[in-house]
């Protein structure tokens, strides 16, 4: 067999999540030479299983855990603004906004709780309450008699988001399957990454290779040899209803719980269906729970909230994810993004810990790099050669497609609602 092809590269990242992709743009924004490696689907993994709020951190706050995690985060809807307006550090114009805003909703017994809080200096004028005549029209009903507050963050579509970073690194994102491919090292100590083929090999080389592959993190760690940074994983399970009713609802349920007692997203179906997506305390309480148990206890919780909907043949699914965290004392939860350089080596390893910080874990990205005096190379990889070796790799589909596969095709749908008369029906 001939020797092993060589393709050298500035950066290499392993995980096409959201932190790979936006990584993958900055770098390349910045000159750098960059190659993505996805063995699953883009998104396909925590990404396109969010519910897509880019939030300040107001939810942590107003749940009286005001740590670092609300101040980190407290200018990141401001940053995303920018971006999908096409004017940040990262285009992202072609992303869909489902929503400019949330609610926060309590009940009568955290009421009183939730307005004296909202009226002291550390909202910093980012919550306000809203009228009656303003409600959403999922809210708007004689029966609801909690307190609602609007949260002037925003909602993405996760799968226009994955599309969108993976379009602007078009012919960069590359699927590999890890029974044909492994991590070595040089005689340096150098990572490297071998594909290997029947016909001739592949070697990958990067000043540096980033690992972003979420809970993936840690295979990738054992095969090169490392086992540090260690990883915390929290497990969720989230809800999904379809069901009948126009109202599309984004927001937060306040319980006594430091997370949200319920959050609830709105998401359509390629064939116009309508899903709730529910997480919050619900989905990590019910991480553990058989999935009929906790459909019946999400059941339960809408018809404690929101009495007045009926989901009388609503359809129901669940979906156990696991969120990847740097390891943390007492398994407490991140304050921000994470990066770090696995010494000796050419690793840089990290998890953005929440959607809404991968810019973060970019910016941490590139510091390194800088203080490292790593800067772009001025030759261009030969991008056509990894494609005779891997395919492209492809956006995932999320997780309401897969619960709820349509009946039948759009295009089919399509035709029988605007089907021709026969002949014999003139």
């Amino acid at each position: 067999m001939p020797a092993p092809v060589c393709s050298c590269f500035d950066l290499a990242i392993i995980g096409g999540g959201v932190a790979g992709l936006w990584l993958a743009n900055r770098a390349k924004d910045a000159g750098y030479s960059v190659v993505v490696f996805e063995s699953g689907t883009l998104g396909g993994g925590q990404t396109l299983a969010s519910q897509g709020m880019i939030h300040g951190g107001m939810k942590y706050t107003l749940a009286g855990a005001l740590t670092g995690a609300s101040e980190a985060i407290a200018e990141m809807p401001k940053h995303w603004r920018e971006c999908l307006c096409g004017e940040g550090d990262v285009d992202l114009h072609h992303t869909r906004i489902l929503s400019d805003h949330f609610f926060m909703w309590s009940g009568d017994d955290l009421g009183s709780k939730l307005s004296s809080f909202l009226a002291s200096k550390i909202t910093r004028g980012r919550v306000e309450p809203v009228h009656p005549d303003r409600r959403p029209p999922l809210l708007r009903h004689p029966l609801f008699t909690g307190s609602l507050y609007r949260l002037e963050d925003l909602v993405i579509d996760a799968p226009s988001l994955i599309a969108n970073l993976a379009l602007n690194m078009d012919g960069h994102c590359f699927h590999i399957d890890w029974n044909h491919s492994h991590l070595s090292k040089d005689k340096q100590g150098k990572l490297y990454l071998r594909i290997d083929s029947t016909e001739q090999s592949l070697e990958i080389h990067a000043t540096r290779f980033v690992f972003t592959a979420g809970k993936g993190n840690a295979d990738l760690l054992t095969q090169a040899g490392h086992s540090q940074p260690a990883m915390q994983l929290r497990p969720l399970q989230q809800v999904m209803v379809k069901h009948f009713h126009p109202f599309d609802f984004y927001g937060h349920c306040l319980g006594t719980d430091t997370t949200p007692r319920l959050t609830i997203s709105s998401h359509r179906l390629p064939d116009g269906g309508h899903v709730w997506y529910l997480g919050g305390s619900l989905a990590e309480k019910g991480a553990s729970m058989a999935p009929e148990d906790l459909i019946q206890l999400a059941e339960e919780e809408l018809r404690r909230l929101i009495p007045w909907i009926n989901l009388q043949g609503a359809e129901w699914a669940t979906l156990p994810i696991d969120r990847a965290e740097p390891l943390q004392p007492g398994f407490a939860r991140p304050d921000n993004a994470f990066v770090t350089h696995v010494e000796g080596t050419n690793l840089l390893v990290g998890w953005p810990t929440k959607l809404t910080l991968a810019p973060n874990l970019a910016n941490q990205v590139l510091e390194l790099l800088a203080k490292d005096e790593i800067y772009p190379d001025l030759k261009t990889p030969d991008y056509q050669q990894l494609h005779r070796h891997l395919a492209h790799a492809v956006v995932g589909k999320t997780p309401w497609e897969i619960a709820f596969p349509p009946k039948m095709s759009a295009e089919d749908a399509l035709a029988l609602r605007f089907k021709e008369p026969d002949e014999d029906d003139e």
